[in-house]
């Protein structure tokens, strides 16, 4: 069995060497803090946690310090570095300061240029132009709303840092709202999406994902073992990558990417419905989804009974709608405003099926991999197969895969943020 984490691959996360501070303040939020500093860990971040006093009253140090294998600090005034600065020395050796949880107080001490303690100091005399400051709020619902708050927020993003947003639920005080602080995998997503270039800055994806599901009776149906691992990755990536992304997923049980608009369908006849009614605003189409080719003539009104000594009930086929040729010769394809990409899921003769389906197809390029290999997998191989020959991505997680995957498109569409060599 695979047991890999694309989650936690440092070299799928783009995390790996990066040096990020960790700041916590005083919030319960402050045990999403420790989960947040284990995953950053693991996806390969040198994590320096610094801890104002009113987190000391929620967690110990001693956590964050066994999580992170560093010391941490919260003092202005510890004399560990050499010239006793520590709020600048900290935030010079960062790439990013994650502030997580970002109390009231903290929010306003910086809107307000304060510096009362260790933390607030280092993020007003970190180096804005290169290191980033990233707020993940933690309050009370009221406190939230409360016009000062708003005001701060405001404030904060003007001078430079970047919101990460508040979630929706229930909250320490038993209230519920807006003002929790996101999960720490929610977290995480933030912090790799922040380090992951923008090569799709400006543009709207479209992408399918999963398999489709044609009922035979009310229980029955024809499927696929698509997982829709591939699908979610290269939907997660393109967002990451800048992009403006809507997933169609089929029946999967599978997390939304943060940040992406997903809409669920069951058949290929919906997907097909779904993917016309959102590609005149889409500028780059991935077809992923393992969609049925056939489906059944007609649905049975109920479940289909097996009776002693009866015969199985004969099946008549029509053939479903073919989404990634119908968008591929759609009037806004023609004219190259939507560039579609399709994806050849077979199990023999890769190359030679690839070719055929992107010349039947029409798409300027078809995505190939070994279906049987790769269904449920974490990991995937994959060809490229374009007007020009084929090119192979090699093995590897689907979130590296589609990370290489996403630049390629980049520059093939040529996108303003693409890398002249996207391949790695």
């Amino acid at each position: 069995m695979n047991t890999q984490n694309p989650t936690t691959d440092a070299a799928a996360s783009n995390l790996a060497g990066r040096r990020i501070v960790l700041g916590l303040t005083g919030s319960v939020a402050c045990y999403k803090a420790a989960q947040l500093c284990r995953a950053l860990v693991r996806a390969g971040a040198a994590v320096q946690p610094v801890m104002t006093e009113g987190a000391c009253r929620f967690i110990a140090p001693a956590t964050l310090q066994a999580l992170s294998g560093r010391a941490v600090f919260v003092s202005q005034w510890d004399t560990r570095p050499a010239d006793g600065m520590a709020h600048i020395q900290l935030g010079r050796a960062a790439d990013a300061i994650v502030v997580a949880p970002a109390s009231a107080d903290f929010i306003a001490q910086l809107a307000q240029g304060r510096g009362a303690e260790l933390l607030a100091l280092l993020c007003l005399a970190r180096p804005a132009e290169r290191v980033a400051l990233l707020l993940a709020p933690a309050m009370n619902r009221q406190m939230w709303a409360h016009p000062a708050t708003q005001r701060n927020v405001a404030q904060v993003q003007a001078d430079g840092a970047l919101l990460l947003g508040v979630a929706h639920g229930a909250q320490a005080c038993g209230e519920s709202g807006d003002g929790r602080m996101l999960e720490a995998a929610d977290l995480l997503e933030e912090v790799i999406a922040h380090f992951t270039p923008k090569w799709l800055r400006g543009q709207r994806v479209l992408v399918t994902a999963g398999p489709t599901f044609e009922a035979i009776d009310p229980v029955r149906g024809i499927t696929n073992l698509s997982s829709g691992k591939m699908g979610f990755a290269i939907a997660r990536a393109a967002r990451e990558a800048g992009a403006q992304v809507t997933l169609v997923a089929g029946p999967v049980q599978l997390p939304t990417p943060r940040g992406v608009a997903r809409l669920d369908v069951t058949s290929a006849s919906q997907m097909h419905q779904c993917c016309l009614d959102c590609a005149g605003a889409a500028d780059i189409f991935i077809a992923t989804a393992a969609v049925a080719d056939w489906r059944p003539e007609q649905v049975a009104a109920h479940k289909i009974k097996k009776t002693p000594g009866g015969k199985p009930p004969l099946l008549s086929f029509v053939e479903c709608p073919d989404i990634l040729a119908d968008l591929a010769q759609s009037a806004r394809a023609r004219a190259g405003q939507l560039y579609c990409v399709g994806f050849a899921a077979e199990s023999e003769n890769l190359l030679a099926n690839a070719q055929a389906k992107r010349a039947r197809k029409g798409v300027p390029l078809m995505v190939g991999n070994l279906g049987p290999a790769t269904f449920g997998r974490d990991d995937n191989a994959l060809i490229l197969v374009d007007e020009n020959g084929v090119a192979e991505l090699a093995r590897a997680s689907k979130r590296l895969l589609a990370r290489q995957l996403v630049a390629e498109i980049a520059r093939r569409v040529g996108a303003a943020g693409a890398a002249p060599e996207a391949r790695r």
